[in-house]
């Protein structure tokens, strides 16, 4: 049990002292990803490695980290430090609650695979991967996996966190809209509770546009700045619909994964019993098919409005990335 703990707390100072050298490496006026003190971050980093529901943070963390290592100039640097993240994510991999490794895999559907799919990119354009997925379809795993195969930047809270920094506004006074309810897209535009002074505010700070419109149409100006300079996936986001108006070349991937499948992933994952299971992944979907439909105007997970419609079910999160890359003819050794 002693070794056990000593693990987490070895690792989360690799993290933490590695995102310190990749910020002296790039220089960054954004900063650190860890800002607190080392003995604060590392107790935190070991409780996001020791609880799975908080998975996702940890990958978020981790991949503000990677993104700004692959813009280190001299090789040298960035080759050892993307070696290092390489060896710490392997190391995260092993532990009992480490991400990823609740699978998704459907045994007996994995035997009817026979899939070949390919799509290319011309020289010049970039490589932008927008993934759309139900919840416990895998979808943040695959896309982040997918993300460190290709070596490329992989982006989603991060993206919300930088419309905020844009918009110069309270973390804590803004909602996420892609988590807003059913209830809060429907209503927005009623103030949420909010005093008449607070909404006329937000109405002449926002040049007419509720808050909310405000941050998703900035959001919307960022992915499109990233794409003409970058490689990189998008997690949600409506990303696929925002390049497709902006005539942006892309490919748009929606991950799912069949219903009770998906519900005893979210049981292992959050520990849930499966009643609770089911009224977290319906409320979930729920969010995001509001959400896609309000911004867009289409329909959420309808395969006529993505480029590839794939069942992770049938592959696994492991063999899910090495079919993506093989239909994007663009294999991690090639």
């Amino acid at each position: 049990m002693q070794e056990s703990k000593n693990k987490y707390y070895d690792i989360a100072e690799q993290i933490y002292d590695l995102d310190g050298e990749v910020y002296e490496c790039v220089g960054s006026s954004l900063g650190r990803t860890f800002t607190g003190d080392k003995r604060s971050c590392v107790e935190s980093l070991v409780n996001l490695m020791r609880t799975k529901p908080q998975g996702h943070l940890l990958r978020s963390e981790l991949a503000l980290i990677s993104n700004m290592a692959r813009t280190i100039r001299k090789d040298e640097d960035r080759s050892r430090l993307m070696k290092r993240y390489d060896d710490i994510l392997k190391e995260i991999a092993a532990l009992p609650t480490g991400f990823g490794k609740v699978e998704i895999l459907d045994e007996n559907r994995a035997k009817l695979n026979t899939a070949n799919l390919r799509q290319k990119f011309s020289k010049d354009d970039h490589l932008i991967i927008c993934i759309g997925r139900t919840h416990g379809s895998a979808g943040n795993d695959i896309g982040f996996a997918l993300a460190d195969a290709l070596r490329i930047n992989y982006y989603d809270a991060e993206i919300f966190n930088e419309v905020l920094r844009r918009l110069d506004a309270e973390k804590d006074s803004v909602v996420d809209v892609a988590d807003l309810g059913t209830n809060q897209i429907e209503n927005k535009y009623q103030g949420s509770g909010r005093t008449l002074k607070e909404r006329l505010k937000d109405f002449d700070r926002y040049h007419g546009l509720t808050k909310e419109d405000a941050i998703f149409f900035n959001q919307s100006d960022l992915i499109c700045k990233m794409a003409r300079e970058e490689d990189f996936i998008v997690m949600g986001r409506c990303a696929d619909v925002i390049l497709a108006n902006n005539h942006i070349p892309h490919i748009s991937i929606f991950i799912t994964a069949p219903f009770e499948q998906r519900v005893h992933r979210v049981m292992e994952v959050n520990d849930l019993d499966h009643k609770k299971a089911v009224r977290l992944l319906k409320k979930i979907d729920r969010q995001h098919a509001k959400y896609y439909n309000y911004y867009t105007g289409q329909k959420w997970g309808d395969a006529m409005n993505y480029d590839i419609c794939f069942n992770s079910a049938s592959y696994g999160i492991e063999e899910s990335v090495d079919i993506i890359e093989r239909m994007l003819n663009h294999p991690a050794n090639g």
